[in-house]
């Protein structure tokens, strides 16, 4: 005869509905009591005052009041685990990070957004939900809420707290420069790259021959300049679209790869004043002796400067440029590419 057990008996094994009970409370209980919280294995964040001494996994600081207006730089160290928000040159807001792990790296390099969703789920990793994700590659390399353990654990996108992630998704656009690097610190100066664009360079003519200059191939989007002491040649792109490009004289001694966003603000005479936002290798050029050394045809140099605005992203680099250009460590400076599949 089958054994009866009536609702609240035991037949000595514990009761599976109360022990379901009791383990649920007790991880609310946790929860609860968390400062950083975590929904669907995010960390939700926590603000913490400026100048904070330490930084623990999922506090941030935002204040974008102190610069409300002009173009939006990111700068990810790496090394930190920590992200800095520049609004016209001015740090706006400042997060802890998780990146890529050992096999799965966060890229490093000059990126853009590209794409923006704020319910976003992965096609890549099925099920893995990626709120206000921020596209940064077609292959899969993105801005998005996720879980801070403290140190770097994701396949190669950059998580942020669950708050801050929507607070960044509000001040940024597409073409926003995203810089990831192996530096430990953000910009600490300005300089004038202006003088490259300020129609006054060099006195010889191009070695080569002429200029490519074709805007209507992609005829809105955020501006990128690219100058090859490689290749002895500056690039213009638009939306990720290459528009022009001309020959240039003058730069076969560029070491390194140097990083620039023009912002709001112009000098006294006229030139925009720009910001410096990454540095790879080599020894920075004096920005003055180049714009007066470099050869480059004045027609095309009056094409680029009338598309240089807020936020116009100027690389300086010794490697050529390619559809998959990037510096002797690495350092990607050529990203975009629709036709790559999508995560």
């Amino acid at each position: 005869m089958n054994k009866i057990i009536s609702r609240g008996q035991s037949d000595g094994r514990p009761n599976q509905s109360i022990a379901w009970i009791c383990r649920a409370a007790i991880f609310a209980a946790l929860m609860i009591a968390s400062p950083l919280s975590q929904a669907a294995g995010f960390t939700k964040g926590r603000a913490v005052k400026p100048f904070t001494p330490e930084f623990k996994p999922g506090d941030y600081i935002w204040h974008p009041e102190v610069s409300p207006a002009g173009p939006v730089v990111l700068i990810v160290s790496l090394p930190d685990q920590v992200m800095y928000v520049y609004r016209n040159g001015v740090r706006i807001g400042r997060t802890t990070v998780s990146t890529g792990t050992k096999g799965h790296r966060t890229p490093t390099g000059v990126f853009t957004v590209l794409q923006k969703k704020v319910d976003h789920e992965s096609s890549i990793y099925k099920g893995a939900k990626m709120p206000h994700m921020q596209r940064l590659t077609w292959t899969g390399i993105a801005m998005h809420a996720g879980q801070l353990p403290g140190y770097p654990a994701s396949h190669g996108c950059v998580r942020l707290p669950e708050d801050f992630a929507a607070k960044l998704y509000t001040v940024t656009n597409f073409g926003t420069t995203v810089i990831i690097t192996d530096n430990t610190s953000g910009p600490a100066n300005t300089d004038k790259p202006g003088l490259l664009f300020s129609g006054k360079t060099g006195e010889t003519p191009p070695t080569a021959a002429g200029f490519v200059w074709t805007p209507e191939k992609a005829p809105t989007g955020p501006v990128s300049v690219i100058v090859s002491g490689a290749d002895r040649r500056a690039y213009v792109y638009r939306n990720g679209v290459e528009i022009g490009r001309t020959d240039v004289g003058g730069i076969d001694r560029l070491s390194g790869t140097y990083v620039y966003s023009a912002l709001a603000t112009v000098d006294a005479g006229g030139r925009r004043d720009w910001i410096s936002t990454a540095s790879v290798g080599g020894r920075p050029p004096n920005l003055k002796d180049l714009a007066n050394r470099i050869a480059v045809s004045p027609t095309f140099l009056e094409n680029a400067r009338a598309l240089i605005t807020p936020g116009t992203t100027l690389v300086l680099t010794d490697a050529p440029v390619s559809g998959r250009t990037r510096s002797a460590p690495g350092f990607n400076i050529l990203t975009a590419d629709a036709r790559a599949l999508a995560p």
